[in-house]
């Protein structure tokens, strides 16, 4: 089969047996559901947060902060997954101790978590952290000590997160409302922004997070209607991966829709890489991130005649780590599969033991379903290095599924 490669705006063209085809997803922007809300641009060391950058995507490290090799080790998958910014914990003086070597050491801006103890927020600003989390709610005394905070990150050019959080509320607040609602939420996010600004100091951007998502979404509509502050959107204490994920979505979906949240955190009773994954999906699903490596592939019906499930299954695992923007569709039967293959850049539709292979809307080729898997993936590469992008198994994430 004859093939010659030419270049356009939207990157390689192939030419198949006389048919130009064009390769990889447009160059134009995708559409958006809304404008972003207009807020302040912070700095979290080298990642901008907040204005017109990117929306941001960060995890927690769930190593001993003390275990400064381990730590680094996880905070070095983290950044091959596509994670922004991580986050560490900071509960000791040990874990403070640490904090200068995993600073200098990370490819990615590291943030300290600090509850309970003041002195470690100046401990953290103090070795060289990018960013430093408070929760105002468990910070002894916090208030009385705005002041030197925001000096001391000033000095250090060290931007602060106000971590407001349903679990840790400020006991006058509960009190005030009966129980940690979206109002006493935001009132404590305000009140806390506020004393930081009476001293100048403007680098800081805000959460309030329950784990409730409707709750989370009405702190968020509140408090974005209340201020330009940058905002890190997150649902706490989500669940296991499963319902964490439909959660995170959820929330995310209803804020982001409306152009709300600059920077996010999916929080998962998982392994921390399994978070960046899925804060990524979500940005890519609403076109907030540069879609990549997307399988579309259909649920199965009384219609299909070959094992959809099964295939599905192992052209994702064949193309784990391609990061070029590839939409391969795995349809199953003669009614949608033509039509969905058609739109992908690459695709297969099945039926009667065959499969009819797609390029950009073109059939190349008829296989047997034993060759289907091996036939797409030997596709997939050979345009991934037309487009000048060769697959890098370290430094990308799964591909996205999308089941049509």
């Amino acid at each position: 089969m004859a093939r010659v490669t030419t270049f356009g705006s939207t990157g390689p063209a192939s030419h198949t047996e006389g048919v130009t085809v064009s390769l990889g997803m447009p160059s134009a922007p995708a559409p958006v559901l809304a404008p972003r809300r207009k807020s302040r641009k912070i700095k979290v060391g080298k990642v901008e947060v907040g204005g017109d950058a990117p929306i941001s995507v960060q995890s927690m490290c769930t190593t001993p902060t003390t275990d400064i090799n381990a730590t680094l080790q996880q905070i070095a998958e983290l950044t091959a997954s596509g994670c922004d910014i991580v986050r560490v914990a900071c509960p000791s003086q040990d874990d403070a101790d640490a904090l200068p070597a995993i600073a200098r050491k990370s490819q990615i801006p590291v943030i300290a978590d600090i509850h309970f103890q003041p002195k470690y927020v100046f401990a953290a600003i103090d070795a060289g952290c990018a960013a430093v989390r408070v929760n105002p709610g468990n910070i002894r005394k916090f208030d009385d000590q705005v002041k030197q905070i925001a000096q001391a990150a000033k000095d250090a050019g060290v931007s602060l997160r106000i971590g407001v959080n349903a679990g840790s509320l400020d006991k006058r607040l509960l009190e005030k409302y009966g129980k940690p609602t979206a109002e006493a939420l935001v009132e404590s996010a305000v009140w806390e922004a506020s004393l930081f600004e009476e001293h100048d100091f403007h680098d800081f951007k805000i959460s309030v997070k329950h784990n409730d998502p409707v709750v989370m979404v009405r702190a968020y509509e509140l408090l974005a209607e209340r201020g330009d502050w940058p905002l890190h959107l997150g649902v706490t204490e989500a669940g296991p991966a499963f319902q964490g994920t439909i959660k995170s979505a959820t929330a995310f979906g209803a804020l982001l829709s409306k152009g709300i949240g600059d920077t996010i955190r999916v929080s998962l009773s998982a392994p921390p890489v399994e978070e960046i994954k899925v804060g990524n999906q979500i940005l890519q699903s609403l076109n907030l991130k540069p879609r990549k490596l997307e399988i579309v592939s259909c649920p199965s019906c009384g219609r299909a005649q070959v094992d959809v499930y099964t295939l599905a299954e192992q052209v994702t695992a064949g193309l784990e780590g391609m990061t070029v923007p590839l939409r391969v569709a795995v349809m199953g039967c003669v009614v949608n599969g033509p039509g969905e293959a058609r739109e992908a850049d690459l695709g297969v539709a099945s039926g009667n033991g065959k499969g009819q292979i797609f390029v950009k809307g073109e059939v190349i080729k008829t296989v047997p379903e034993a060759q289907i898997v091996e036939t797409l993936i030997e596709e997939a590469m050979r345009i991934a290095d037309e487009m000048g992008e060769p697959v890098d198994e370290d430094s990308a994430g799964s591909p996205s599924v999308t089941v049509g």
